[in-house]
């Protein structure tokens, strides 16, 4: 008698172990890809940054402060827009 409940003692830790295990494995595979996708969130924002840092040292030059204002103030050089008359 006391040769099954030691058996079946054994079992029921052996069953528990090898759930225990797999619990553990499908948790390890959650982080695993919560890892990667943060990953490639972090590469992402590192790209942005550099692009971000490109865009701020060229706000400082005079070809972008030439272009912002012939762009959205509309400002030109002297006598450098030409009018065509299509009245004719």
């Amino acid at each position: 008698m006391k040769k099954i409940y030691k058996r079946l003692l054994i079992f029921l830790i052996g069953i528990y172990f090898v759930f225990t295990l797999l619990n553990q494995q499908s948790i390890l595979n959650e982080y695993s890809q919560e890892s990667e996708k943060l990953s490639q969130q972090l590469e992402e924002e590192k790209q942005q940054k550099e692009e971000l840092a490109k865009k701020k040292e060229d706000v400082n030059s005079l070809e972008f402060i030439e272009q912002t204002a012939r762009e959205k103030l509309e400002m030109y050089y002297p006598n450098e827009r030409v009018y065509i008359d299509q009245g004719m």
